[in-house]
């Protein structure tokens, strides 16, 4: 068992390392290498995922409409930051609105507004929606999502959103460790969310709502308080996006989009901060870098390879994501974190004991219950 003292010097010296490796990839990769690529791409899942898990594996809310508040983020910022000098080529066709056309904010004001416009219109539609059930509740926002794609491409909003024509000349990062810090600051502010009496108000509402209303915990509230705050960091992943992107159209946020970071908390674990991030690297890695090669056509010793064509390594991936939910059906974490003292035990090859009442053992992973 490590002190806490121990602990946090662990805690340095790897936040060191692993600041160590992102600058080291940022000095000296190219701008159009594949692992900068992944590394950010993947940065702006993970937010998006653990913001998703805070609904869906914390609360026990299972909600679908993560897409349509990254949307709405995406556009707030793009709309409030887009250089002046570059407006008229933008919205050349419908012409910018009056109110926008001066207006043009830093990019630390614009992603701050891009979550809390996201948050806002998750108070809105949370008062109804949130007294859905289960199914209901996922069909509701996913609902939403589609509107907001709708709703941006429409022609009443062209001096606005630019309808179906999108958004260009968006500002980029900057920095390469611009995503880093940022998805770094909004991780660390939901850990410290479930560590606190509200995150553990939230496992409560997940594990048994009846228990939880017959604790004094008020449900509607903090039902709500969770779609919010989940919205608001879904929203700024949506303005990071637009950032990576740096144009952005109603097509840009699918609901296909909402599936995949669903797929990454599945296959993380649902109720695990670890396995949002550990999964949204390896999957972005996988179907953006590792797999790369199953699209392209080969020919050995004069004959071709069969099947290797464009689509192709979709399909292996599939296969990969299904033997994975087969050996791991509660994730690559389940509803556990990382831990000091489960690495040291994984490292000695001991396995946690069975607490008592307990469904099933922690195997000596590194990670606490």
């Amino acid at each position: 068992m490590m002190t806490k003292k121990s602990k946090r010097i662990c805690t340095v010296i790897a936040l060191a390392a692993l600041a160590g490796v992102i600058f080291c990839i940022g000095e000296f990769a190219s701008t159009s290498s594949m692992l900068r690529t992944v590394l950010q791409l993947g940065s702006i899942y993970a937010l998006v995922a653990v913001s998703m898990n805070l609904l869906n594996g914390f609360t026990g809310l299972f909600s679908l409409g993560q897409a349509g508040f990254m949307a709405v983020g995406a556009y707030t910022f793009a709309v409030l930051t887009i250089p002046v000098a570059y407006k008229p080529g933008v919205y050349y066709l419908y012409g910018v609105a009056d109110a926008l056309a001066g207006v043009s904010l830093p990019t630390w004001a614009g992603l701050l507004l891009a979550g809390v416009l996201a948050s806002l219109f998750a108070a809105v539609i949370g008062a109804p929606v949130l007294r859905l059930k289960s199914d209901y509740f996922a069909i509701a926002t996913l609902g939403f999502a589609e509107i907001v794609r709708i709703v941006v491409a429409s022609s009443p909003l062209n001096r606005v959103t630019n309808g179906s024509l999108g958004l260009n000349s968006i500002p980029g990062y900057g920095s390469y460790y611009t995503p880093f810090f940022v998805v770094f600051i909004c991780i660390a502010i939901m850990v410290m969310l479930m560590r606190s009496s509200y995150g553990r108000a939230f496992k409560a509402i997940r594990e048994d709502e009846i228990a939880a209303e017959a604790m004094g915990i008020n449900l509607a509230k903090h039902k709500q308080m969770a779609f919010v705050i989940s919205s608001f960091f879904a929203g700024i992943g949506g303005a990071l996006m637009a950032m990576y992107l740096r144009a952005i159209t109603p097509t840009t946020f699918p609901v296909l989009l909402t599936y995949n970071i669903l797929l990454i908390v599945v296959i993380g674990g649902m109720g695990s901060i670890t396995g949002s991030v550990i999964a949204a690297f390896l999957v972005t890695a996988a179907k953006e870098w590792w797999l790369r090669f199953l699209d392209v056509p080969m020919v050995i010793g004069g004959f071709q390879v069969p099947l290797l064509r464009t689509g192709f390594r979709m399909v292996v991936f599939s296969i990969i994501l299904m033997l994975v939910v087969l050996f791991w059906r509660r994730g690559i974490m389940g509803q556990n974190e990382f831990s000091w003292d489960g690495l040291c035990r994984l490292l000695r090859g001991e396995r946690r004991k069975k607490r008592p009442g307990s469904k099933n053992s922690v195997g000596g992973g590194a990670v606490n219950g």
